[in-house]
């Protein structure tokens, strides 16, 4: 896919369970990792979800920029369209001051031998690092098992911040219910 595209799972514009205040969330599609009890199953699919453009997604959060405090990146797994996203970030904070915090499959030490990670890193304040080990299951403090590691890159984020709800249950204007957050409920 090219840079200038990003497949999309869903976006949330406005959670206050996948990070530190209001966030915009964004899931990308496409997870090798198929960790056994993924919150996200229906993200694993690299041929599912939909095709959005950096400029159109930038524009999207930069709508929402005085209603949310940051962004947060999950997926399926991100950094399989890191430069995309790394794109998408820095169009983002030419215009706006918000954090963003990534979820990853990738241990630390994987994400450091990925091909020109560095410029996509120099966007993101907060990495949560490690594969859901569904036998370790925690979900507190945005970590979802205890194998999770938090790296923090800058000074914006601190532990005490990452003491969210859980999950939460948006309902939205046309009814549709959307269940988020470290342990969604499920139905």
């Amino acid at each position: 896919m090219p840079d200038e595209m990003i497949c999309l799972h869903h976006t949330l514009s406005s959670s206050r369970a996948n990070g530190p205040g209001n966030r915009y969330v964004i899931w990308t599609q496409g997870c090798s990792f198929n960790c056994p009890g993924c919150f996200n199953p229906e993200t694993f699919s690299a041929t599912a979800g939909r095709d959005y453009s950096v400029d159109d997604l930038a524009r999207d959060i930069l709508l929402s920029q005085d209603k949310v405090e940051g962004i947060t990146l999950s997926g399926g797994e991100p950094l399989l369209q890191h430069r995309a996203l790394a794109k998408l970030l820095s169009r983002v904070h030419q215009s706006a001051n918000l954090g963003v915090i990534l979820f990853t499959g990738f241990t630390w030490v994987e994400l450091q031998h990925i091909p020109q990670i560095s410029t996509f890193l120099a966007e993101i304040d907060l990495v949560i690092a490690g594969r859901y080990q569904q036998e370790n299951h925690l979900a507190r403090h945005l970590i979802g098992s205890t194998n999770k590691t938090l790296h923090y890159l800058t000074s914006k984020y601190h532990h005490p911040d990452l003491n969210t709800p859980p999950a939460e249950v948006i309902i939205s204007a046309d009814g549709s219910l959307n269940l988020s957050g470290i342990d969604p409920l499920k139905w």
